[in-house]
C-alpha cells in the first residue's frame, strides 16, 4: 500500500506557474499509474493528467498545452508543472496512484488563481 503527500500548492496570479509534487512511501511506486485530479467547490472531481508506469501520458483538454506531468521513480515522486494558470484552475489538487484497479489518494493541496 502506498501513501501520498502533495505539496507545492498556493496562490498565484493569472498567467503564473506552479509545480505540484506528490511523494509516495514504499518501494512499488514505479508500478503505479499516477494521476493528478482536481475538485473545485460544488463540482465533481476530475482528471487533470495521468502518467503510466511506462511513461505514457494523458491530459484533460483543459490541461493540454499548459500542464505537464512527469515522474521520477528513483525519488518516488510525480510532478505537475502548471503554466499559464487561469482562475478556473482554482481547485484542490489530488494525487492518485492506481494499480490493479485499486486507487490510493493523497489529501490534496489547494491551488488558487486570482488577481
Amino acid at each position: 500500500q502506498l501513501q501520498f503527500v502533495e505539496s507545492g500548492g498556493g496562490w498565484v496570479q493569472p498567467g503564473g506557474s506552479l509545480r505540484l509534487s506528490c511523494g509516495a512511501s514504499g518501494n512499488i511506486f514505479r508500478f503505479f499509474t499516477m494521476g493528478w485530479y482536481r475538485q473545485a467547490p460544488g463540482k465533481p472531481r476530475e482528471l487533470v493528467a495521468e502518467i503510466t508506469s511506462g511513461g505514457s501520458t494523458n491530459y484533460a483538454d483543459s490541461a493540454k498545452g499548459r500542464f505537464t506531468i512527469d515522474r521520477d521513480n528513483a525519488k518516488n515522486t510525480v510532478y505537475l508543472q502548471m503554466n499559464s494558470l487561469k482562475p478556473e484552475d482554482t481547485a484542490v489538487y489530488y494525487c492518485s496512484g492506481v494499480r490493479w484497479s485499486t486507487a490510493y489518494w493523497g489529501q490534496g493541496t489547494q491551488v488558487t488563481v486570482s488577481s
